[in-house]
């Protein structure tokens, strides 16, 4: 049985994710924490359940997903894993950082990166990566085809869907992805997105003014 944490963080309100098995074996993805508080909730909830992290993962690379990157590292000792075109994109970061006004202390970069299609495995947790671009250049979401649900970034929001005006961004590409790449999955999947509460593929098929079936 796979439990999914949400912890919601920064000034974006970015959903972080634990994902453990009842050995608690933890993955975490897209740390947002951006100071001393948020950083230490996120320790308190994994020392007081016991979880071991093992693996640390982005979606994609914008400031509000990585910020907690060095943090998990310093902790844990975990690279981030993510798809290489995500480069660029890290490595703005720690150039806007400041002018937005948030402490950043630079993410590591991975030993290794992630692909289209590839499975990560960890324990009792199978995770499928799906290329899902539009919103970023590399965007990758992460299907547990055990528990149908999907840690889908900023791809796909209960009624809208990611941003576009990002650098990198594709309005065109992102709605390809959601139809060719996210609305194939199982209708009954659960959707938890980078932001904002959960939803499900058939209530977005049925609702999604952006995009629809």
């Amino acid at each position: 049985m796979i439990t999914v944490e949400t912890l919601t963080f920064n000034p974006y309100q970015e959903n972080t994710y634990l994902l453990y098995d009842d050995k608690k074996n933890c993955i975490i993805i897209d740390p947002g924490m951006h100071d001393y508080q948020e950083e230490q909730a996120l320790k308190s909830f994994i020392e007081t359940n016991d979880l071991r992290p093992q693996i640390l993962l982005n979606t994609h690379c914008h400031i509000d997903h990585v910020l907690g990157n060095h943090f998990v590292h310093e902790i844990w000792g975990l690279k981030p894993l993510f798809h290489e075109g995500e480069i660029p994109v890290l490595i703005a970061v720690q150039n806007y950082a400041p002018q937005m006004g948030f402490r950043y202390e630079p993410s590591p970069i991975p030993e290794s990166f992630l692909v289209d299609r590839q499975q990560i495995e960890l324990g009792e947790i199978t995770l499928k990566c799906i290329l899902a671009p539009g919103h970023s250049p590399a965007h990758l979401c992460f299907y547990s085809p055990q528990q149908d649900f999907l840690i889908g970034g900023d791809v796909l929001f209960r009624n809208s869907i990611g941003r576009t005006d990002l650098p990198g961004g594709n309005h065109d590409v992102l709605l390809n992805s959601i139809k060719n790449r996210i609305y194939t999955l199982p209708e009954n999947t659960t959707v938890y997105p980078g932001h904002g509460p959960s939803t499900t593929i058939a209530f977005e098929k049925e609702t999604n003014p952006f995009i629809r079936e």
